[in-house]
């Protein structure tokens, strides 16, 4: 049954058109995520359907009687209102029972308060609790997990995929998306693409549509060739027929030119820009911190080390961004030293962009902090580094007043990272990102020669990041779990946690069967680690194998005998642990097949 419709909708903003005749239908029971690089005009798609902005060309169709609610990514609010009263305004058929229950499961507690006295992050929980306490048929939501904990992320995931009627969403969130969503919708270059499955399966189609693609260019490329050497032959266009096959040609090369960048967009790397870090990084010792009587921090230690991927979490409002701004000297710690090394340099991505220059282009900006950066592979110039973040040549003489709120951010991101630091804070960097420049981000992170220190909600990011992670527990403590948060979720108790709350279900539904057996899986790093281990065990031998060809060349060289024994030794040690860890990863992979096929 079919919900509304966009039909041939078309959008300009000045010279940047966003779409061009896009077409989409929503079906009963349909959850969309729609996705795309900042500022391919996802939150006006949005727009256009929830009937808040105006299409150029086409239209969008509702059902009759159907109603939608939208959740716009930087709330408006009245001059004057308390939260309740804003939540529960203009909805006929909700309680206040019901409203402060949503309210509390997004850490909302102080009903009467004024709400412009709430934070930001505040206030979009708040806009989300309006939406949700009496939802229309349709769901809009733009962005709905940002600053959201991890706890009311998992909740919103649960509401939504009960929720009985329709969605559409942007969001960052991959977990999110895989767990809630039935369809994913691409805007990529004014055209939408439509794919029946959620996030992963997305993946995979997507990867055969620009296999298909590639190919197309590849036989284009053949007829370009053989019409370029035709037009060198000097056809001299006087029929139409030559003229029209003049014209072809160029289409061709134009449709080329515009399939080239896009494979050259995806083939791009984002190499690691960072300073010598020596030996003394950052030393905590016995950090304590508290406001009004609330204790924030207690006797926290840690020294980090090099290379260290680390992941800070907890509920919102739990001292998360106030530890980072104490390692980074912005606030002081009531008891307790923070000890930097010399050679520590900081990067500080916070959770609000610092002031842009608002009329300088996004290339003047840049190379306002550097002309050029040395890289892994050489050396980057402003521009270059530019483009790997997705700012095309054109883009970046684009003044800044004029990108939209995601590209503002990623621009921010990379002045960051070009100041090249060896110790980088990032505080909520998913949050305004696109799904493509978080992936561009997360690459760069593997090869970051530092370390990494992240406060995020993004599962994924924290799964795909780090190796550790500090949890914000009560009273100030900060407890330390190995490994990425779905290792933190199954140690600390929240797997349980979620399987006696589907135990507590009304009578008469199927029981929960708590003797069970655990079901075995791998976690993402050792799915990650499983996936490439023969690859590095064949690498080490090869090494080893070559070492000991220039051993025996150096038999009389006895300073270059020692340099080439010394380092075959650390190979070996090297390869040791690996076959060891590759006997491990194989019995688990034979013990969770056993377990699927009982």
């Amino acid at each position: 049954m079919n919900i509304l419709n966009v039909e041939k909708v078309s959008k300009t903003y000045g010279e940047k058109q966003l779409f061009d005749e896009v077409t989409l239908g929503v079906n009963k029971g349909d959850k969309i995520g729609v996705i795309g690089v900042n500022g391919t005009g996802k939150s006006t798609f949005l727009k256009i359907i929830a009937g808040l902005e105006e299409a150029d060309a086409g239209q969008v169709v509702k059902g009759k009687g159907v109603t939608v609610a939208y959740l716009e990514q930087k709330a408006q609010f009245p001059e004057k209102d308390t939260i309740l009263g804003y939540v529960l305004r203009g909805k006929q058929h909700s309680s206040e029972a019901e409203a402060k229950t949503i309210l509390t499961k997004l850490g909302i507690t102080e009903f009467d308060k004024d709400i412009h006295t709430l934070s930001g992050g505040q206030k979009k929980r708040v806009a989300l609790a309006k939406t949700l306490v009496e939802p229309a048929e349709v769901l809009i939501l733009d962005e709905p997990t940002n600053h959201l904990d991890n706890e009311m992320v998992i909740w919103l995931e649960d509401y939504i995929r009960q929720f009985k009627g329709e969605l559409l969403m942007v969001t960052h969130d991959r977990y999110f998306l895989d767990n809630v969503t039935n369809r994913i919708v691409e805007l990529d270059r004014t055209h939408l693409y439509s794919y029946d499955t959620n996030y992963s399966g997305f993946l995979e189609l997507k990867t055969q549509r620009e296999q298909m693609e590639m190919a197309t260019e590849e036989k284009r490329q053949n007829i370009l060739r053989r019409e370029l050497e035709w037009i060198r032959r000097g056809c001299q266009a006087r029929s139409t027929k030559q003229q029209a096959r003049i014209d072809r040609y160029e289409d061709m090369k134009e449709a080329s030119r515009q399939a080239r960048a896009s494979f050259e967009k995806q083939a791009m790397e984002m190499n690691s820009v960072t300073s010598r870090l020596g030996k003394k990084t950052i030393e905590l010792e016995n950090i304590t911190k508290a406001y009004d009587g609330i204790t924030y921090i207690c006797d926290f230690s840690y020294i980090f080390l090099r290379d260290d991927r680390i992941g800070i979490i907890g509920r919102n409002g739990c001292g998360k961004s106030t530890l980072m701004k104490i390692i980074t000297g912005q606030i002081q710690p009531d008891s307790g030293t923070v000890s930097i090394g010399e050679t520590v340099k900081i990067g500080y991505f916070m959770q609000e962009n610092e002031p842009l220059d608002e009329k300088m282009t996004v290339l003047e900006y840049v190379r306002s902090i550097g002309e050029y950066v040395t890289t892994a592979t050489g050396k980057a110039t402003a521009s270059q580094m530019c483009e790997r973040f997705l700012f095309t040549p054109k883009m970046q003489w684009t003044p800044i007043e004029k990108l939209s709120g995601g590209e503002k951010r990623r621009l921010y991101l990379l002045s960051v990272l070009m100041s090249a630091p060896n110790v980088l804070i990032l505080d909520e960097p998913t949050n305004d990102l696109d799904i493509e420049t978080l992936e561009i981000l997360e690459d760069y992170l593997d090869g970051f020669a530092g370390i990494v220190i992240t406060v995020s909600h993004d599962r994924y990011f924290l799964d795909r990041i780090v190796d550790r992670i500090f949890a914000f527990e009560e009273n100030g403590i900060l407890h330390q779990y190995e490994g990425g948060f779905s290792d933190y979720y199954e140690k600390s108790g929240g797997m349980q946690a979620k399987q006696a709350k589907i135990a507590e279900k009304p009578k008469g539904k199927k029981e929960y069967n708590k003797d069970r057996e655990k079901k075995l899986r791998f976690s993402y790093k050792e799915q990650k680690e499983y996936e490439v281990i023969d690859e590095e065990i064949a690498a080490l031998e090869q090494k080893i194998a070559k070492l000991d060809s220039e051993i025996e060349m150096a038999a009389t060289q006895y300073s270059r005998l020692t340099e080439l024994t010394q380092e075959k030794s650390e190979l070996e040690e090297q390869l040791e642990f690996k076959m060891n860890r590759w006997v491990e990863l194989n019995e688990l992979a034979e013990q969770i097949e056993q377990q699927k096929q009982k």
